[in-house]
């Protein structure tokens, strides 16, 4: 016989790892400041619970199309999923002051209930609130103890399992309602990204239990990876006993390598025009969301060149091949090569630069022309990155004559 309360994965890799997922009819807390991935990581867990053919109600303010723009940046078809009615977006306004209540907390309250009268006409299995925040300010706590309750009991006796996104509380006011929410809350998952840091830096993830998961607290680095969504360098391992399978948790030092080793003779990183443009929106869509930044280089054969050893396009060609990382992106447009460097810092793209240069092995300096693009705020389109190379390449190569 089945235990009434069981765990199912989650899609966020270190719960799934630590505890072995979340519990069914549990009420998980993701807590952060802007751009930390909270999005993507309640994504995560969307797609994981649409993939077992369950329903997901995703409560947000946004509009549905940017949603579908963030699951893209991580390779996912969430239109896929919407179309299907396993992902159901209710986007909702924001809570406004208005002559029909005699308070804000009247307000706040006859929002939670409309809340509580769609989750009970979809009857979903998972549902995400990105983010509650706003609608839990309440100015007298005990209102809000009653009301967020209220709302609480009801969707866990429906056996619904709730991840609530609220941002990170700074005020006193603000930690004061988290508290109300934690006291209610199974566990919470916390999203820690330096604002002053370089943005290649990881955050720091913790999970941290308030019932059950007697596994306990668990914290690790996470990575926001282009085309992957959230990954964490956290490894498990398992002990097994007759009766069942637990968790032993290693915590690693800080790394980025890949657990799954793949040969490299099976990846592929050179692809169509039509992809590469299609990689670089997504990796656009990335930035805009999480501020994750890329560089992309550009580089061609200097026809005015007057060293004495000259080298073909081939011979250009296979240099960058050989030398470029397979996580980075290459396409040949006419006369150019272009690659997407998902590192963007200033070390990364020379160290690229000077390995071509070595590989090649002759004055690549005044044979090949090179131009280095990094993304920023002014950038919203593939073709908006295509149109700077091609003013900076009119520029050179006035200046080269």
């Amino acid at each position: 016989m089945k235990k009434s309360v069981q765990l199912f994965r989650s899609g966020i890799p270190i719960v799934d790892n630590a505890w072995g997922g979340f519990y069914h009819g549990g009420t998980y807390l993701l807590v952060g400041e802007r751009k930390t991935g909270k999005t993507l990581l309640s994504l995560q867990y969307a797609i994981e619970a649409a993939k077992n053919n369950e329903v997901c109600l995703f409560f947000t303010s946004s509009r549905p199309k940017d949603l579908i723009i963030h699951a893209a940046s991580i390779d996912v078809d969430l239109e896929n999923y919407i179309n299907q009615n396993l992902v159901i977006v209710v986007r909702v306004a924001h809570p406004s002051d208005s002559e029909e209540f005699k308070t804000r907390d009247e307000l706040l309250n006859d929002y939670l209930n409309d809340l509580l009268s769609v989750i009970n006409q979809y009857k979903p299995e998972k549902i995400i609130f990105d983010e509650i925040t706003p609608y839990v300010e309440f100015e007298n706590l005990n209102n809000l103890q009653e009301a967020f309750g209220s709302l609480i009991e009801s969707i866990e006796e429906a056996g619904i399992t709730s991840l609530l996104i609220l941002r990170e509380p700074a005020a006193q006011s603000s930690k004061m309602i988290f508290d109300i929410l934690n006291s209610f809350a199974t566990g919470i998952i916390h999203l820690h990204k330096a604002k002053e840091s370089d943005e290649e830096q990881p955050g720091l993830i913790e999970i941290i239990p308030n019932i059950g998961h007697t596994e306990g607290y668990f914290k690790a680095n996470y990575f926001i990876e282009p085309y992957k969504g959230i990954t964490t360098d956290f490894k498990s391992a398992k002990k097994s006993t007759k009766e069942n399978n637990l968790l032993d948790i290693t915590e690693l030092q800080p790394s980025k390598t890949s657990l799954n080793v793949i040969p490299d003779l099976l990846i592929s990183n050179i692809y169509s025009v039509n992809d590469f443009k299609l990689i670089v929106n997504n990796q656009i869509a990335l930035y805009k969301t999480t501020g994750q930044p890329f560089t992309i280089v550009s580089l061609r054969l200097n026809q005015y060149s007057n060293a004495e050893v000259k080298i073909n396009f081939e011979q250009l060609f296979n240099a960058v091949k050989t030398t470029a990382d397979k996580k980075n992106k290459i396409c040949v447009i006419g006369e150019k090569i272009f690659i997407l460097l998902t590192k963007s810092d200033n070390g990364t793209v020379e160290e690229f630069i000077n390995k071509v240069h070595s590989s090649l092995k002759v004055e690549t300096s005044v044979n090949v022309s090179y131009l280095v693009l990094k993304i920023n705020q002014f950038m919203n389109s593939v073709d908006d990155i295509f149109n700077e190379f091609d003013l900076e390449a009119a520029r050179t190569q006035l200046n080269q004559r």
